[in-house]
């Protein structure tokens, strides 16, 4: 497939919004009541894939490539058509795992069909869905593409080992952003973020999912298997900060406001936002830590009910083509899921776009893979007490 000229454009989680949950949510999402869990036979209803070429997908708002003269019109996705015969309705519905998980939860735990054969929710909310026995297993054995070219980093997180219910659509980094002019030095750890030179001009994340495991990695916590005392030494290092006045306040996705203005020098960041900030202001770095930092995806699950199963998976399998995941990876600039795209974009006879293939924001070489880690998920019976003291500190 031809591959577009880079343009910078708004990052789909620059429209995130810093949500606490609503004290139901937060009763049957954090604490998994059991009456909501379904087993797994009880997950299935015959697939009509083979006589009804469509299915519906749920997604976040630009999330895919669109047509550089329409943005009504998705590339990637009309090609599939094409040479599938696959009719797919494309709803930009995803604005908060959160709200959308209110959304869709009571026809789940009343095993009732969402509507929605493919859904994309961030993998700390995908563990939900996976413990609550929400999501269909997919058969691998009609994915050869995810099979073969799905990146090693992602193949097994804790919360669904051997990626069995969950695909990733794109990755990122949670790290740090900082203006290397403004600052006029460089960030190597996280403990620089407490130096005295940063004292007002610092911002942390303010969702706990997002925020606590690069915390914890400055403390030299194995991210992998961190425990409950390492969650309260971060709190109270935060409170402290917060006290002194290092901390400048909490945000959500409006920390590039502040980068961009110079009220801030440095902040918890995602790679993908970075990308799009430097392309105004190539002095706006961003620092995997030498501690590491989080390697997140936001994934691609087949609800329960899913009458269209099959060609939900053969969708996700063709976006697994290294031809069509270079394609969308030169337009998201999130961390592609697809190592194998980056020959191809490399190949590209657009500079701009083969540039992309060296960026590692996009493509992690080899050096910062190494320090790159999926966070064991919050699970449900932590997630009240830690949410809790979490939001006095925050705010929420």
């Amino acid at each position: 497939m031809p591959l577009p000229q880079q343009t910078p454009r708004l990052s789909r989680r620059s429209l995130l919004r810093a949500c606490a949950g609503t004290a139901a949510l937060g009763a049957l999402a954090g604490c998994g009541v059991p009456a909501a869990y379904v087993s797994a036979g009880d997950r299935a209803v015959p697939d009509r894939s083979a006589t009804d070429k469509q299915l519906s997908w749920a997604n976040w708002p630009l999330y895919i490539d669109t047509d550089d003269d329409d943005t009504t019109k998705r590339p990637t996705l009309e090609a599939f058509g094409k040479e599938t015969g696959i009719s797919v309705d494309y709803v930009e519905e995803i604005n908060d795992n959160d709200e959308f998980f209110g959304k869709i939860s009571p026809a789940l735990m009343n095993h009732q069909s969402t509507d929605r054969d493919l859904i994309v929710m961030s993998d700390w909310m995908c563990a939900r869905f996976v413990r609550l026995g929400w999501v269909q297993e997919m058969d691998r054995a009609d994915q050869p593409n995810v099979t073969k070219y799905l990146d090693p980093l992602l193949r097994s997180p804790a919360f669904d080992p051997g990626r069995k219910h969950t695909v990733p659509w794109q990755s990122g980094i949670t790290g740090i952003a900082y203006d290397h002019r403004r600052l006029g030095r460089e960030i190597r750890h996280v403990s620089e973020l407490w130096d005295s030179d940063l004292k007002g001009r610092v911002t942390l994340l303010s969702g706990l999912d997002e925020a606590f495991a690069l915390l914890m990695q400055g403390n030299g916590v194995d991210i992998r298997k961190w425990t409950a005392d390492d969650f309260h030494t971060v709190c109270d290092q935060v409170e402290k900060y917060v006290h002194s006045g290092q901390i400048r306040r909490f945000t959500g996705n409006d920390y590039t406001k502040d980068l961009v203005s110079g009220d801030v020098l440095a902040c918890q960041a995602y790679s993908g936002d970075v990308i799009q900030l430097q392309a105004d202001n190539p002095d706006i770095r961003f620092v995997v830590p030498e501690e590491g930092a989080e390697l997140w995806s936001d994934s691609l699950m087949i609800p329960d009910r899913a009458s269209h199963k099959a060609n939900a998976e053969r969708l996700i399998d063709y976006y697994y083509d290294p031809e069509v995941a270079a394609e969308l990876a030169a337009w998201v600039n999130y961390v592609c899921p697809v190592p194998a795209a980056q020959d191809v974009l490399a190949s590209a006879k657009d500079e701009e776009t083969a540039a992309l293939a060296e960026n590692t924001l996009i493509f992690p070489d080899a050096e910062m893979r190494e320090r790159l880690v999926i966070a064991r998920d919050i699970t449900s019976t932590e997630r009240v007490e830690f949410s809790k003291r979490w939001n006095a500190i925050v705010g929420l």
